[in-house]
């Protein structure tokens, strides 16, 4: 079970970590509220791929969009893209709209807004290998485990 794979994950991290659970939601905001964080705060882990069978994940808070001219200047290449939802399972473990860093099947590199960072009260809510299943944890502390490139990589969305 690709949920209990993510919380073995956390687990061992030694991170504290709080699970939520919650059915459905419509936007954003609900999945914000049904989770106990700000809408910054909801994060999305975005699997990028590099080259063949190199990819990344990028953390990349819920009010805001990756920047593809910032990454690909951050990662010095032409080119990026996202693989299909097939691709993303295949290479993660976990359905698109479930990924996390926590768990995958393979440690890929990760980097996250800065954004992110500066605030060391900051939690951040983060799928957790299933739908509606996510994992609320220290910001900055999680960055640490996750060895995370941190790097302003995205833009408030619709800009």
């Amino acid at each position: 079970m690709s949920e209990q794979r993510a919380i073995d994950a956390l687990e061992a991290s030694g991170l504290p970590y709080e699970i939520t659970r919650h059915g459905r939601v419509g936007s954003l905001a609900e999945a914000a509220a049904a989770r106990g964080v700000e809408p910054r705060d909801l994060i999305k882990t975005l699997v990028v791929r590099r080259a063949d069978d190199d990819f990344l994940f990028v953390l990349v808070p819920g009010d805001r969009e990756i920047s593809w001219p910032k990454l690909r200047a951050l990662l010095n290449v032409n080119r990026l893209s996202m693989p299909d939802k097939d691709v993303a399972m295949q290479v993660t473990g976990y359905e698109r709209g479930t990924i996390t860093p926590f768990g995958a099947s393979t440690a890929w590199p990760v980097v996250a807004d800065a954004s992110l960072t500066g605030d060391a009260r900051r939690r951040i809510s983060l799928g957790a290998g299933a739908h509606g299943v996510a994992a609320t944890v220290p910001a900055e502390a999680a960055l640490a485990h996750l060895a995370a490139q941190v790097a302003d990589v995205t833009e408030v969305q619709g800009n």
